[in-house]
């Protein structure tokens, strides 16, 4: 069953589209602001977010830039502002698409279709990553030579897989993985970083997959 996140603060629109989308099949939560919905998307892993930009803690794009450190879950925008720039701005922050209010829900359901069905196809692209000898399971959580790791350092994990060869850095792990308050609590990474490495590199001391950029973040290289 798919699951949707819906993120608004208006509780009309949160009910009419929970209604609308559970009595088609999907499993539904909801969020009324900015930092419930990166909690819940944290927690739950929804298979995509319709999200508000006029949230009234945490802009939308700013939610879209927090999703974006460590998930690719297809995001659609549901938006009261007509103008193109706010359209193009959440579109280069990371949206998949966008949807203007007042909508109609047929058309907003095709988009969910639409999105969705893409998002199946990258997935099934993604769902296993060779690191050194090992072949990692995204989607059935299992990685070869029966190696097991905790929910921790699955998260962080997956957060480097889904983002190869590029720079996440510390603070996008951190706020993620432990949440905004732990922000500064490096040492965190450098102890589960550690054990990743013990696990999965063939050398832990001197590791080819699993790259620390001092100072700034890690980097996973295939």
């Amino acid at each position: 069953m798919t699951r949707v996140l819906i993120v608004d603060d208006e509780p009309q629109i949160l009910r009419a589209l929970r209604i609308n989308l559970a009595a088609r099949n999907y499993e539904v939560a909801t969020a009324p602001d900015g930092g419930s919905a990166l909690r819940s998307a944290a927690d739950w892993h929804p298979d995509l977010v319709l999200l508000d930009l006029g949230l009234p803690d945490i802009d939308g794009l700013d939610v879209i830039h927090g999703l974006r450190g460590w998930t690719n879950v297809p995001i659609i925008v549901l938006t009261g502002r007509t103008g193109n720039r706010d359209k193009v701005e959440a579109l280069d922050a990371g949206a998949d698409d966008y949807v203007t209010k007042p909508f109609g829900i047929d058309e907003l359901l095709a988009r969910v279709r639409a999105v969705t069905r893409r998002a199946t196809i990258q997935e099934a692209e993604l769902a296993r990553v060779q690191v050194g000898e090992h072949m990692v399971d995204l989607a059935g959580k299992t990685i070869s030579g029966g190696v097991r790791l905790t929910p921790t350092e699955w998260h962080i994990l997956e957060i480097l897989l889904r983002n190869p060869g590029k720079l996440v850095s510390q603070r996008q792990l951190l706020a993620e993985v432990w949440g905004q308050g732990f922000v500064k609590e490096t040492h965190y990474l450098r102890q589960y970083m550690a054990q990743l490495r013990r696990k999965l590199e063939k050398d832990p001391a001197h590791p080819a997959h699993l790259i620390t950029e001092p100072g700034m973040g890690y980097r996973f290289i295939s």
